[in-house]
């Protein structure tokens, strides 16, 4: 099987952590062509879209330690057409570059991409959770999108609550993630001004949420596979920060799924399947919601360390039998086709 994986620049991976690294060792110990490409490696030629692809060449035997399979790993550079690949695993970190989407469009016919590229751009990290239907407000925090600054502030103004989470649309990692205190008015213009204005000579959208009590008590990730929870752990925030991202200091703890989370995943995982989100991050705050995680999920290194699993041979397996049963469907056209042919 031929996979291909577009993440970001294989130096900048972290072997002690990285979820795309174990993906990748999985496939290549299991003999599968490998190749690795960047958002801004794709190309077309004659109507053809092409990858400038780091192959990974075969060897006898990988080590098992990722940062000596990180560091000895060689490849070879070749430009070769991405409908070649059985399988594209887009492992980049959000956001999403909309170029890379367009080139890929070109194949999704005849490749199998993980996630499905119509189900990535309908599912914006933060905006996606908003589709479900929820008009109780059971699972997902009550949610306002809006680049209007006077539309927010009046948001905050009649909230029955002391405290909200502000955030930017497009970050990730727990970037930009603030609690506001809904009564410190004087604070309200200056914030809204900086996120909705930024840097930038264009507005920018911004996510008003609901705060979840328990929050400072940290969230649970869960992996997703194929609609269903393969494993989750907890993510706790550091004594100085609210945000339970790993990137920002937040520690991890081995984690039994409750009801709630139980019930969250099962609301949610046909939906996701339904839009070709196969594998994702959902994020749960004390029984909600809080953001689901379609591009890069990370926590396959945590969750393998605590249950002593290993989630990525799940994720290598379900590619294998997606990708089986379209070769078996392909020769069954094959076959019948001959039969008529011969008839």
């Amino acid at each position: 099987m031929n996979i291909c994986f577009i993440i970001d620049k294989w130096e900048s991976l972290n072997p002690a952590e990285d979820s795309s690294l174990r993906l990748i060792h999985e496939a290549v110990v299991r003999g599968h062509n490998v190749g690795i490409t960047y958002p801004n490696n794709l190309t077309i030629r004659h109507g053809i879209a092409y990858g400038f692809i780091h192959k990974i060449i075969k060897q006898d035997k990988y080590s098992a330690s990722f940062p000596i399979f990180h560091s000895k790993l060689k490849f070879s550079e070749q430009m070769l057409p991405l409908a070649g690949f059985d399988a594209i695993f887009l492992r980049q970190d959000p956001p999403l570059d909309p170029i890379m989407l367009n080139f890929l469009d070109s194949v999704k016919d005849d490749t199998f991409i993980v996630n499905d590229i119509d189900g990535l751009r309908k599912a914006n990290n933060k905006l996606y959770p908003a589709s479900f239907h929820d008009p109780k407000g059971d699972i997902i925090p009550i949610t306002h999108v809006s680049k209007s600054k006077d539309f927010l502030k009046k948001v905050i103004e009649e909230s029955e609550h002391d405290k909200m989470i502000l955030k930017p649309l497009d970050g990730f990692g727990g970037s930009g993630v603030i609690v506001i205190e809904t009564r410190a008015k004087q604070n309200i213009n200056s914030l809204l001004d900086f996120y909705i204005s930024g840097k930038n000579t264009e507005s920018n959208y911004v996510i008003l949420q609901e705060f979840v009590e328990g929050a400072e008590k940290g969230d649970t990730r869960v992996l997703m596979l194929n609609g269903e929870a393969i494993g989750a752990y907890k993510r706790v925030p550091g004594d100085d920060d609210m945000r339970s991202n790993m990137k920002v200091g937040a520690s991890a703890h081995k984690h039994v799924m409750t009801k709630k989370e139980k019930l969250i995943c099962k609301k949610v995982g046909p939906k996701l399947v339904a839009d070709g989100l196969y594998f994702v991050g959902l994020d749960i705050i004390s029984g909600k919601l809080i953001e689901i995680n379609v591009v890069s999920p990370g926590g396959i290194t945590r969750i393998n360390k605590f249950n002593r699993v290993k989630i990525q041979k799940q994720v290598i397996d379900f590619i294998e039998n997606v990708i089986h049963t379209k070769e078996l469907a392909i020769n069954k056209k094959r076959a019948f086709k001959r039969l008529i042919e011969d008839a």
